[in-house]
């Protein structure tokens, strides 16, 4: 596939993501690399052309350089932007109630705190990244589980096993104390994000190394 006919496809399935406003996004690409610039109108955004592009088959890897640009009669507040998040992730059911602690800085969110679940630590960045006046977000959440599980490696294998649209026996995964690090080729970008949120979703791990390649 040529970096023309990629940066088309590209180009399309922007133009088909409704959550986006392709209009003002430019695209470049070069031996698989995509590079995106421009503006868009929030933070949520910005992360949904980002998801959009690492829908695109044969896409090896983004250098994202979007900036999120509010109206001016749109600026929130710094206060009132923590306020907010503290308040969305208090209605959260997946996130530990004061578990997670907000900081905001020129509407770019930092969030501290600890969970014991992966799944915890995107919840409180996913709530996060859709309010109005945000412009970026540091996932700083430590996960510290409360049971170290001793079959960690096996219970990825059989989460990979029951889905269809990843070939388990082309991953190698190696577990050293509470690190995953995971090697070996998948087909497309998609599935490698499967193959990463099976090894976060197993209760003890805190690091994942992602070593994968596209075939």
């Amino acid at each position: 596939m040529t970096d023309k006919y990629l940066r088309q496809l590209v180009l399309d399935e922007l133009d088909f993501e409704p959550s986006v406003d392709a209009a003002n996004i430019g695209v470049a690409v070069e031996k698989g690399i995509v590079t995106l610039s421009g503006h868009v109108h929030s933070y949520a955004e910005k992360m949904a052309a980002e998801r959009a592009v690492q829908r695109v088959k044969g896409v090896r890897g983004i250098a994202e350089e979007i900036q999120v640009r509010y109206p001016e009669e749109k600026r929130t507040a710094d206060d009132q932007i923590a306020q907010r998040a503290l308040s969305i992730m208090s209605w959260d059911a997946q996130l530990p109630s004061g578990a997670v602690k907000v900081k905001v800085e020129k509407g770019w969110v930092t969030l501290t705190g600890a969970v014991e679940w992966f799944y915890q630590k995107n919840a409180a960045a996913a709530a996060v990244r859709k309010l109005s006046g945000v412009v970026g977000v540091s996932n700083q959440i430590e996960v510290k589980p409360r049971i170290q599980t001793a079959d960690v490696k096996q219970k990825i294998l059989a989460a990979l096993e029951r889905n269809a649209d990843v070939e388990a026996n082309a991953v190698r995964i190696a577990v050293e104390g509470d690190t995953v690090k995971l090697e070996g080729k998948v087909k497309a970008w998609y599935e490698r994000d499967l193959v990463e949120r099976a090894a976060w979703s197993v209760p003890g791990v805190r690091l994942v190394e992602d070593h994968l390649t596209l075939a």
